[in-house]
């Protein structure tokens, strides 16, 4: 069984999560503010954290952050609650490594096709070879990627993506089809997300100057190259 921790300063909606999500089969663990959340998590870190926006003392946003920098957490799988509902607002919380986000008054019937769904994204690699292209080694067995031997940090989404990019080299994909194969079909994420967790993984491979490998083609969507 799944284990769940919910971040939520509001009582109600900590109830409220509680019925729906034990009735779709997940355990529950809750928490009221960032602190009490860290302590949750460095006891029994859980598979997923449904995270407030606006808590109380650290922010929803500034724990993402943490909890991205710490290599205990760094692939925990986070999804945002928040009732703010502009794109930049949205763009900002996958900027600092939320895996999803979902706007209130949300159904819970949406929320648990949201979860399901990282949750299956998150565990989805694993059993392949490491693969290797232009300098940049990635091992899905281990979660770990090097460029011309140093390592990289990667957010889980850009690890799933630059999974996907190099396991299918020079062929463009739209933003459409990188949605269905790295978000799988069916979820509720807008093609605007994959520009964002595209600049993300850019910026991780400039390092090294392998963003590069990463090519927009214009009125078409994005390939991976690693040719000269």
């Amino acid at each position: 069984m799944k284990r769940i921790l919910v971040v939520e300063d509001e009582q109600p909606i900590r109830e409220m999560l509680r019925f729906a999500l034990e009735k779709a089969g997940f355990a529950l663990d809750e928490a009221g503010d960032a602190e009490q959340a860290l302590l949750k998590i460095a006891a029994a870190p859980p598979d997923l954290v449904l995270l407030d926006w606006m808590l109380p003392g650290m922010s929803g946003i500034d724990l993402a952050r943490r909890l991205r920098r710490e290599e205990l957490t760094a692939h925990l799988p986070i999804i945002l609650l928040t009732a703010r509902v502009e794109e930049n607002d949205r763009v900002y919380g996958l900027d600092v490594g939320a895996d999803d986000y979902v706007i209130k008054p949300f159904s819970p019937r949406e929320l648990v096709a949201r979860i399901k769904a990282v949750l299956r994204r998150s565990h989805a690699e694993g059993g392949e070879a490491p693969m290797e292209a232009g300098g940049l080694r990635l091992d899905p067995v281990g979660h770990r990627v090097e460029a011309d031997g140093q390592p990289l940090d990667l957010a889980p989404t850009e690890f799933r993506l630059l999974q996907f990019f190099m396991r299918h080299p020079d062929r463009v994909y739209s933003r459409e089809q990188l949605l269905d194969h790295v978000w799988g079909r069916g979820v509720f994420v807008e093609e605007r997300t994959v520009d964002v967790h595209i600049r993300r993984l850019r910026k991780v491979l400039s390092a090294q100057g392998h963003d590069r490998f990463i090519q927009t083609v214009r009125g078409a969507g994005y390939r991976f190259s690693s040719r000269d």
